[in-house]
């Protein structure tokens, strides 16, 4: 947390009344004569050129209502639609474009008596129509909610020790640990965001992005913004909005993720993750795929029938082609879902290992294709330091979709994966993996919701956030209670729809699992 400066507590100065001049706006035109500069006293002996005041000069500063900011969307004029020289109003937090005397901001000053208002690109603030900047560093906790930013240092003793902030509400709240606004149909997108922000090399890479001269992507830039209001520790909200994240989504993948339109997780964290490698890589590497970037060795086997010459009959032979294919998740199959229903009358929901599951890739099990008659055997050759796997629980065709709802038993801790690499690669390899977040669906497949349970790393608890698309009747009204961060518990808390509640951890392992994230342990020494 960074404590904000006292203002005062210096003897002030008698100054001059300033001559009476008409007060300088922009666009006006008008050349300041050097000579004619009048200083004015802020506080403890600084000065500042005419134009500016201190906030206890300003008349106004009371008006500023911080309940009504929200700097989440996109930096747009709410009149004429245009992002440049864009501003927002401090007491009812409405956008308005220009300063001017035939401005937006200006008109809204006179007709709404509002009078402070903060430049989004510049972070100035400026009294509206008198024209001059306003200095003070009561400002500043604004100012840092716009741009939040983390220094290295910070950035880096995210995980060491859990800080815990509190917001103008009231409640309690541990820092990067935010409910995120579901806009109208974005829940699938909001928990493969949720889950990718818990892991460190990538969430730290986004906090920092934007430091260095490699900003160059327009999506990163925007993930990296929506990271950062994240882990903001002095936010005004419990919550963030990823629209202009998902603004910068929709015009990148061509409409293909839409904000009215539910998507599917695995698509949009293929879209993000590839997209991410392609602008940050550098002779096919990136972060991107240091860190979630493995190997697979596929042999591919299909019958080819030779004629023969002369007396010799048609010759059966077995082309074999051998690849590797990097991946950034494995897609796990499930058994079919039961077509009868038991001696109760209820339908069976079956129970299958991950373990059986991930035999897929164990170099031994064939897999036909129908299409093209080829015969397919999948090996693992490299484990990436971040596994993530995609349990493909929906089938679709021409007509409808269908949910399969096994149960997968996954392990949180201690996944083994020694069986399926090669024993030389084994040895070289970490190959013991925990879990840090798991994407789940609740519901039909067109009606349901997606919800994430995450692994909050400076506390090593687990938390889930279900961002539902509609709310359910028996869900309170009021979030001010489940909001509640108070106690350190060893229970899991559910967010649904940013309302935290507490559960048993073990139901993480029970839910209908649909992408799991799992990091690589830590070597002993």
């Amino acid at each position: 947390m960074v404590e904000e400066e006292a203002v005062g507590g210096g003897e002030q100065e008698e100054t001059r009344s300033p001559p009476k001049k008409r007060a300088r706006f922009e666009g006006d035109g008008e050349d300041e004569n050097p000579s004619e500069m009048i200083s004015v006293v802020i506080s403890d002996g600084m000065r500042a050129s005419r134009g500016q005041r201190a906030g206890v000069d300003c008349p106004y500063m009371d008006t500023v209502n911080r309940s009504m900011l929200d700097f989440d969307f996109e930096k747009v004029c709410s009149v004429s639609l245009e992002n440049l020289n864009v501003y927002a109003c401090l007491v009812c937090g409405k956008y308005l474009q220009g300063r001017g005397r035939n401005s937006h901001v200006y008109f809204h000053s006179l007709d709404q008596s509002h009078h402070v208002f903060i430049n989004l690109d510049t972070e100035k603030v400026y009294c509206v129509p008198d024209g001059y900047e306003i200095v003070d560093s009561t400002l500043d906790d604004i100012k840092h909610a716009i741009n939040p930013q983390l220094s290295p240092d910070q950035v880096a003793s995210l995980n060491d020790n859990p800080t815990r902030f509190r917001v103008l509400n009231g409640t309690m709240h541990y820092q990067g640990l935010v409910g995120m606004n579901n806009l109208h149909a974005t829940d699938y997108a909001n928990a493969v965001l949720q889950s990718l922000f818990v892991i460190t090399p990538f969430r730290n890479f986004c906090l920092l992005y934007t430091r260095g001269p490699q900003a160059k992507s327009a999506l990163m830039k925007r993930l990296g913004e929506l990271v950062r209001k994240v882990y903001n520790s002095r936010a005004f909200r419990s919550h963030v909005s990823p629209h202009e994240f998902m603004q910068e989504v929709v015009n990148r993948s061509n409409k293909q993720f839409k904000i009215l339109e539910q998507g599917d997780p695995v698509e949009f964290i293929a879209f993000v993750l590839n997209t991410l490698h392609g602008d940050l890589g550098e002779k096919g590497d990136s972060e991107i795929s240091r860190i979630f970037r493995g190997m697979i060795q596929m042999i591919t086997e299909k019958d080819q029938v030779e004629k023969g010459s002369g007396d010799q009959g048609a010759r059966k032979s077995i082309k074999r082609k051998r690849k590797l294919v990097p991946y950034f998740f494995l897609s796990l199959d499930l058994p079919s879902r039961p077509l009868f229903k038991d001696s109760m009358d209820r339908k069976l929901i079956p129970q299958v290992p991950l373990h059986t599951l991930l035999s897929k890739f164990d170099g031994v099990q064939e897999h036909h294709m129908v299409k093209t008659g080829e015969r397919r055997v999948y090996r693992i050759e490299k484990l990436p330091q971040y596994l993530i796997l995609h349990i493909k629980r929906f089938t679709r065709n021409n007509f409808f979709e269908e949910k399969n709802p096994t149960i997968v038993q996954f392990p949180a801790t201690n996944l083994e994966l020694k069986d399926f690499v090669p024993h030389s690669v084994a040895s070289q390899q970490i190959t013991k993996y925990d879990l840090v977040a798991a994407v789940t669906h609740e519901g039909e497949p067109k009606a349901g919701s997606y919800q994430v349970n995450i692994k909050h790393p400076p506390t090593g608890k687990w938390f889930q956030i279900q961002v539902s698309t509609r709310r359910s009747k028996r869900q309170p009204p009021n979030a001010r209670d489940d909001l509640m961060l108070n106690k350190v518990t060893p229970f899991l808390r559910a967010i649904q729809d940013l309302n935290v509640k507490e559960t048993l951890p073990q139901l993480v392992t029970l839910t209908e699992a649909h992408i799991l994230f799992y990091e690589a342990q830590q070597p002993e020494n």
